[in-house]
């Protein structure tokens, strides 16, 4: 076995002559060997085009189509940097992204000029796509001829940003290296064949769908079928017509696959295995029943310095066994937090001495932030690395996921985790999602607030809470906001920091539970303007 590590240029390079369909885009089939042509002829043109002595960065603000994975593959083999570019941000925090990244090229289409419309970007020259002139550009490199052997496993190829609730997103890397190792880790755990197809429709700029989905497929030698923008209705369509057998999800996509008109020939698809996190125990089931597919749920941080694998016999509601290194710390006092203890009905008893931060103590592969050293300093302390992430851990070694850390929710002087809740409330029958958050109590720490999207009836949901027997008695929402639709990112995950900077006074109706009363009303401006005392929700 070849135990040296492998860069990602080299296994671009191995597809060179492989004549088998590789990647599906719309109505669209590139051969292996074709994309590997493509990826030459950019990593020839983009050697030509950056400035003498700049970074070897280029900004991808793309859809899913087929250029993505072709400059993906062609910085591989130039020894440069992607710089995955959210098409969600907006005006100064656009050009932010672009210029904090040093990108001096930036690869677009015209769908997203309007965007860069008034921005001030100097020293960035763009390149579209859907232009003649781009065509014209790569027409000299038509003959070129993949060469990995430049390509270390040390170059840096994805400048990725991790979706922060504060702050500006932060610029995680990620070299060949660890990419390659990454894809390899998956082709092993879930068997990944040269006869897969592996769906990638979770947006590109994002490290799910290069990491999780791109990365194993380009390892193992399968195929790749893009989907330019999610969607939920198109998703078995897809499936179906590219042969897929493997995707990756995040956020609400697997609810939203489920809000779909459910027909008896659903189980008539060539999916195996789907990847990701956040879909839950009850969406993960239902999907199950409906689509013949087991979804994996895994847990791994967006900048690589900690994961866990699920395994058989990993408990109901765990995400998996902690790996050596692995522990649950209290951030303030760093000491190790206590195991957790369950009563009969698996109800958490000790939250506020269970739950703490996800630390990893063992060598881990974490490469740090792009030119930002404050942000490094805030992971990697005491020479360990945290998460960021809340958990908490049973007498077996298993983790239990409990929120992000600003998802921590203190009621009463008792620690809270919003994760837990949430699972509560989605068996809620009119629930289509769930969103858990705190708000501020006005006297002192938190109170507990819940977005449902779906339908909504007071007097049947007090009757729900009161029916939960792992619902501790602080649990219960003080306010619940009702939404036709969840609020989401661009990865399709909740947007978590718009609904706490929201709070109550919001556009959508809000029911709460004023003081001594016990069942829910609805939330008046004259409620809204003054204070709120700082009373339990029903028990």
């Amino acid at each position: 076995m070849d135990s040296r590590r492998r860069t990602v240029a080299e296994l671009v390079a191995g597809r060179w002559g492989d004549h088998r369909p590789g990647l599906w885009f719309e109505d669209q089939v590139l051969t292996h060997h074709a994309v590997a042509a493509g990826a030459a002829a950019r990593a020839a043109l983009l050697a030509d085009l950056l400035p003498p002595g700049a970074e070897p960065h280029v900004g991808v603000l793309l859809d899913n189509t087929p250029e993505y994975p072709l400059w993906l593959s062609a910085a591989a083999l130039a020894g440069a940097a992607v710089a995955g570019i959210n098409p969600t941000r907006r005006g100064p925090e656009l050009a932010r992204d672009i210029l904090h990244t040093e990108c001096r090229l930036l690869v677009t289409s015209h769908t997203h000029l309007p965007l860069l419309k008034g921005l001030e970007l100097p020293g960035v020259r763009l390149l579209l796509t859907d232009t003649a002139e781009y065509a014209d550009l790569l027409a000299p490199y038509a003959d070129a001829v993949p060469d990995a052997s430049r390509a270390t496993p040390e170059d840096r190829l994805l400048l990725y940003f991790t979706s922060g609730s504060t702050g500006a997103p932060k610029a995680a890397i990620c070299s060949q290296g660890r990419l390659a190792a990454a894809g390899a880790s998956l082709v092993g755990q879930f068997g990944v064949r040269r006869e897969d197809v592996h769906y990638v429709c979770m947006p590109m700029f994002h490290g799910n769908a290069v990491i999780a989905d791109w990365a194993p497929a380009l390892a193992a030698g399968a195929g790749v079928a893009l989907r330019r923008r999610f969607s939920a209705s198109g998703f078995l369509t897809d499936v179906r017509k590219f042969g897929a057998t493997y995707f990756t999800y995040v956020g609400r996509a697997v609810q939203y696959i489920l809000a779909t008109e459910e027909r008896a020939d659903d189980p008539d698809n060539p999916l195996r295995l789907g990847f990701g996190t956040e879909a839950g125990a009850v969406d993960a089931a239902a999907f199950r029943r409906r689509f013949g597919v087991r979804l994996v749920e895994g847990y791994g941080s967006s900048e690589g310095g900690a994961a866990i694998q699920w395994s058989p016999g990993t408990p109901a509601g765990a995400v998996g066994k902690a790996a050596p290194g692995l522990v649950v710390l209290d951030p303030e006092t760093g000491r190790e937090r206590a195991p957790a203890v369950f009563d009969a009905a698996g109800r958490l008893r000790n939250g506020d001495e269970a739950i703490g931060e996800l630390v990893n103590r063992a060598p881990n592969p974490f490469e740090g932030y792009w030119r930002n050293p404050g942000a490094e300093t805030e992971r990697r302390r005491d020479g360990a690395y945290w998460t960021g992430d809340l958990f908490y851990r049973d007498t077996d070694g298993y983790l239990y996921f409990a929120g992000r850390a600003d998802d921590r929710i203190r009621v009463d002087g008792e620690n809270l985790a919003a994760a837990m809740i949430e699972n509560i409330l989605a068996r809620y029958p009119g629930a289509d999602a769930v969103a858990v958050y705190a708000v501020p109590d006005p006297v002192t720490g938190d109170q507990v607030m819940a977005t449902i999207a779906g339908s909504f009836e007071p007097a049947g949901f007090a009757e729900f809470l009161a029916a939960q027997p792992d619902l501790g008695t602080k649990m219960a929402p003080r306010f619940v906001r009702v939404v036709q639709r969840m609020p989401v990112t661009a990865t399709n995950k909740i947007h978590r920091a718009g609904l706490r900077k929201e709070g109550v006074r919001c556009g959508d109706p809000v029911w709460w539970t004023p003081p001594g009363e016990r069942t829910y009303r609805l939330l008046t401006p004259e409620d809204a303007k003054g204070p709120l005392a700082p009373t339990r929700g029903p028990s």
